[in-house]
Formats: C-alpha cells, structure tokens, sequence
C-alpha cells in the first residue's frame, strides 16, 4: 500500500481549489439547531434564530420524506441566500447541513448543487452514517473539485456522525483522514440498531440498563427470602459512556471536536440536561437540538459555569509560570490543574464574544474579584 507524503496532506486535491486548513477554528457550537429547509413555517423562524443559536443546521437526510428531498435541497439554498449575517467566517451563527447518505441517490445532488450555490456560507457538511476514511476521502476529492469550479476561498469543512459499530471501530482513522475533518457527533439511534442493541430510545439511558446495590451482608443468595428485594438501590447505567468517551479521545487526538448527538424525548428537559451535561464533562463541546427548548439547555450546560470560571481565573492567576504548586480552598492546584483551567477560560472568552448575557456574568466576575 502507497503512503501520501505528509506535505503532500495539505495540499489542494483540486487545481484551483481552496488550500486546506492546519488548524480547525474553535467556534463555539454549543447547539446545533436541525430544522427542515422545506418546511416554510421552519423556514419563516430561520432569520430570527440568527445570534441565538450558534449553529443552523438545515437537515436534507433522515426525517425529510423522499418526496421532499429536492424541496429541502432548494429550500436550504434560498434560505442561505436571502438571510444576512449566516453562515461564513464573520456571521454570528454558523450554517452547517446535513446531506444524504453516500449510497442514497441524492447525496450527488445535494453536493453538486449546494456548493455551486451557497458554499461560500456553507462552513460544514455533516455525513451520515460513516463507515471508514474512505468515505471521508470520497467526500474530500469532490467538495475540492466543486469548490475549485465555484472558485471559493476557503475550503468547506466536514463533519462525520457515528451511527454504525464499523464507524465506532474505525473512528481514528476517520478523525485523521482529510485536513478537512471538523468533528464527530454521535448518532444514538442508527448505531443502537446496528449494534443490535435493545432500546429504541433516541440517546439518553435505559431502566433496564443498572446496577443494583448489594444485599445486606450475611444473607444466601441462593434463599428466596424477601430481603433481597427490598430497600435496595437501583442505579441506571449510561448507555453510551463508552463510545462518547472512545469518540472524545480520537477527536482530541486529530485536534477536532465531540458532539453529542439528538436526545429524542423533547418533553423530558430534566433527562436531556443530565445527558447533555455528562457528554459536556466528558469533552463535547456542543450537542444537537431537535426543539428550540433544547438550546437553551445546551447552551447553558455547554457554557461553563460562572463559578467555574471564577475558580478557572483564580489558578491561572495564582500558578504564575505554570510551574509548581499552589493551595486554594484546601485544594492542591498544579500544572495538570492549570490546564484544565485554561481549557474553561479560553471557552469563556470565545462564549463571551458571542453571547452578551454570558458577557455580562464573566464580567461580573472580574468586577468582584477586583
């Protein structure tokens, strides 16, 4: 097998199309905002969701019926078109879409239309249901070819959802496969069903999915007797503790960004929170939104909290050249420390460009703390 030349990486894979980027820009997606492009009430809403949301997400794939795939397709671009301030580098809130399938016959159509038309707002396409690099570099050799003939400036980037187990398997090598690569967001439901897994919720936990605490000491198990059933604790388990968390590490290491994916039971706020603030702590830095009510949750659990971020301050002040070690509130603080913090101020600067009533509570820190 022939190896590509590491200079070789950066490089167009058009003549005439955008060079690739070496850093993929930290903009806060918090929220990812689904809506359907064909839908005109849908549509009607887009313009007033435009600095409210970080990202805008006009959907193409899954819940769009197959007779309303080109609507959808045409809808996005006039929407792109006739809305000021989405997408592009200097807009308030991305535009993102996520097309077809690759072996759907529409994907060819979205790709061949959409950047011809609105790539220059475009900043991401999400793939579904990828497999392997090979799809990332299916995607990476036409979006080159495409953006060279509309002769765009800057390369549109990608964005890869886990919905399958040979994804999960191969999500390394899908993070390293095209400089183009901005992140990877989990599909709960496509991949719960090609685990074969036994739930048909869309993300979030299952009650049958436990622990259970001990029984109390000195009982046989092997007796029926009562005791074993009441008073002890249930505890539900995570179902997808391990592939967010496999999923983080393979983005981390390409330099890239987790996402959460949908979390199906709208009306059920308290469980979405929780399931957003566990991928959150784990190293996501947004999740989607399937209902308004769900961005503002995830753009209050995806935002550190004010007393994060006065804690966050305090370190970084205190441990000076980032050597050694300081004591604060009883609690030992180190290098390993220091760079967890700076993780949160940096969000917090990015946040606070963007979102002016989270100015307002970081500012309200330094006030304090002055």
């Amino acid at each position: 097998m022939s190896l590509k030349s590491a200079r070789d990486f950066f490089r167009p894979l058009a003549v005439g199309a955008p060079a690739p980027l070496r850093e993929i820009p930290a903009r806060p997606s918090r929220a990812i905002h689904f809506f359907d492009p064909s839908n005109e009430k849908m549509a009607a809403k887009v313009p007033g969701m435009i600095g409210t949301v970080d990202v805008l997400l006009g959907n193409l794939e899954d819940a769009i019926k197959a007779d309303n795939k080109v609507a959808a397709r045409e809808g996005l671009v006039r929407i792109a078109q006739s809305t000021a301030n989405l997408g592009g580098q200097s807009g308030p809130t991305q535009l993102w879409t996520r097309i077809n399938a690759l072996d759907s016959p529409w994907v060819l159509d979205d790709l061949t239309t959409l950047v011809p038309a609105i790539g220059d707002k475009l900043d991401v396409i999400m793939v579904p249901k990828v497999q392997g690099a090979e799809d990332i570099h299916y995607i990476d050799r036409l979006l080159a070819q495409l953006e060279a003939k509309a002769g765009l400036t800057r390369p549109i980037l990608v964005h890869a959802i886990l919905e399958t187990a040979r994804g999960v398997a191969n999500v390394e090598e899908i993070c390293g496969a095209s400089p183009r690569m901005q992140g990877l967001s989990l599909g709960p439901a496509d991949l719960a069903a090609d685990r074969k897994m036994k739930t048909t919720r869309v993300g979030g936990g299952h009650p049958g999915y436990l622990v259970r605490q001990d029984p109390p000491r000195g009982t046989d198990s092997a007796e029926t007797d009562p005791v074993f059933d009441p008073g002890r604790a249930i505890f539900q388990q995570d179902l997808w503790h391990y592939t967010i968390a496999k999923m983080v590490d393979a983005c981390a290491m390409h330099g890239i960004y987790p996402y959460y994916g949908p979390f199906g039971d709208i009306a059920d706020v308290v469980a979405c929170e929780d399931q957003f603030r566990n991928a959150f702590l784990l190293g996501c830095v947004g999740t989607w939104s399937l209902h308004p009510k769900q961005i503002a949750i995830a753009n209050r659990v995806f935002s550190p909290s004010v007393e994060d971020i006065a804690h966050a301050r305090r370190v970084v002040a205190a441990m000076g050249d980032g050597t050694g070690a300081v004591m604060i509130d009883g609690k030992m603080e180190d290098d390993a420390s220091l760079k967890q913090c700076l993780v949160l101020v940096e969000l917090a600067e990015q946040l606070a460009a963007i979102d002016p009533e989270l100015k307002k509570q970081y500012d309200a820190i330094e006030t304090v703390e002055a």
